[in-house]
């Protein structure tokens, strides 16, 4: 397939080591230009470019930056991506310690990827926001091992959840259906989930014991 990713920090960076190494065609964007994606390309042999041409015919889009970020993103991202392009949500909201206080979150209740869709205009599936990069490249199995760590996937576009559910698979991690995006609050930071390394029985424990109410840590 050909993918996307926009940020290439811990989590896009590993997800472009694997990706490519799965054989996609990877494209990889950031927010200070294709040049200082030159020892990532060479490494993986991914194709650096600008977040405005990262999307472009790309299936599957990755969005892994950090929140407060978002509504800087250009307008019309998405328009020259594949039709029915998947978009994958990692982010997270750290209104202490990064992206200060986003209004539509903490008063009005809208989940971080929720919000996160409004930005950009688009329907994303939420994945990979609990899980710790290193992981991405150290802790894939086979399908069946009893040691395969399960992901939570959420979203309300079920084909563009199956084909983030299929991805997650090949990358040798299993999933477990968190829901559509207003119920994405399950996994978001702070929650049993968030950083769970557990198979598919603890991830669906740890979903079920989330409480809505936001932790005093993560409000702004």
């Amino acid at each position: 397939m050909q993918i996307g990713i926009i940020g290439a920090g811990n989590i896009g960076g590993n997800l472009t080591r694997r990706l490519t190494a799965l054989g996609h065609d990877v494209s990889v964007a950031n927010s200070r230009g294709p040049h200082t994606l030159t020892a990532l390309a060479e490494e993986t042999g991914a194709m650096p470019v600008t977040v405005e041409e990262a999307p472009r015919g790309a299936e599957i889009v990755v969005i892994t930056i950090p929140l407060k970020a978002v509504p800087d993103l250009p307008s019309g991202l998405l328009d020259e991506a594949a039709d029915g392009v998947a978009v994958i949500d990692t982010g997270n909201y750290y209104p202490r310690e990064r992206d200060g206080r986003i209004a539509a979150i903490e008063d009005d209740g809208l989940t971080e990827s929720r919000w996160t869709e409004r930005q950009i205009g688009h329907p994303v599936v939420k994945a990979f926001n609990g899980t710790y990069a290193q992981d991405i490249l150290d802790r894939p199995l086979p399908p069946g091992d009893p040691d395969r760590v399960a992901l939570p996937v959420a979203g309300d576009d079920e084909p563009a959840k199956r084909e983030v559910r299929d991805l997650i698979d090949a990358l040798g991690f299993d999933t477990v259906d968190a829901g559509g995006i207003d119920d994405s609050w399950r996994q978001q930071p702070d929650t049993p989930v968030y950083g769970l390394r557990g198979g598919t029985e603890a991830v669906t424990k740890a979903l079920a014991e989330a409480s809505p109410e936001r932790t005093p840590g993560f409000s702004g």
